[in-house]
């Protein structure tokens, strides 16, 4: 927030943030006080989660901080979220989504090679259920191996179909004419289904699967 107070009224920063000046002042003078170099770092972390109500984690987090302009690392902010003690109250677990030999099943193109030398050349996706308040939530990000940004997402209350076919029109929307990127998941059924496996052949995109039972890739 300091940093970006150089370029942009803090008021209004702190406006859009929805934190009060006294909290944010009184969290770097806090700060400030220990000698601690990350002090504006720590100082943002804490009022993006707050302005959350807890419910980010530290790579939403991330992609909070990269969107007021301040990129960072999200182990970096991994780190510094656990010095503040901040954790998520809402509990992802991985989604056991293999039903089968249903459809088909494509080769490991991405064969653990993470790293992506531009955007759109890596992507990775998976289904994440969440348990908010008793509910269960269902998230289907898409993310770029290559500067860790979520390119689409989309929710749904039931791991149906149309949350995985939904967040995929949404990736495509931000490709170019000729951008292909592979595009990386486990073995679930849903990305086993012809309609999936289609869309991305008519994009002209290299579908890769994991070996069955093992997601080998990124966390999202």
């Amino acid at each position: 927030m300091q940093e970006l107070g150089q370029q942009y009224p803090v008021d209004a920063l702190l406006k859009l943030a929805g934190l009060a000046r006294s909290t944010y002042y009184y969290q770097v003078s806090v700060l400030k006080k220990a000698g601690d170099k990350d002090v504006e770092l720590k100082a943002m972390i804490k009022a993006e989660f707050e302005r959350h109500k807890g419910r980010y984690g530290y790579r939403r987090i991330t992609a909070a901080l990269r969107q007021l302009g301040k990129h960072v690392n999200h182990k970096v902010v991994q780190r510094l979220m656990g010095e503040l003690k901040l954790k998520s109250l809402v509990r992802p677990k991985k989604y056991k989504s293999f039903k089968g030999e249903v459809g088909q099943a494509a080769p490991n193109e991405l064969n653990r090679q993470f790293e992506a030398k531009a955007a759109n050349e890596k992507w990775v996706t998976d289904v994440t259920e969440f348990n908010v308040a008793g509910e269960k939530l269902y998230l289907s990000p898409v993310l770029d191996l290559y500067n860790g940004e979520i390119v689409a997402f989309e929710m749904n209350r039931r791991p149906e179909f149309k949350l995985v076919t939904d967040m995929l029109s949404k990736a495509f929307s931000k490709l170019g004419s000729t951008d292909k990127p592979m595009l990386h998941s486990d073995q679930g059924w849903q990305y086993r289904m012809t309609a999936y496996r289609e869309g991305l052949k008519e994009r002209g995109m290299v579908q890769s699967m994991s070996r069955k039972g093992n997601y080998s890739g990124p966390r999202i």
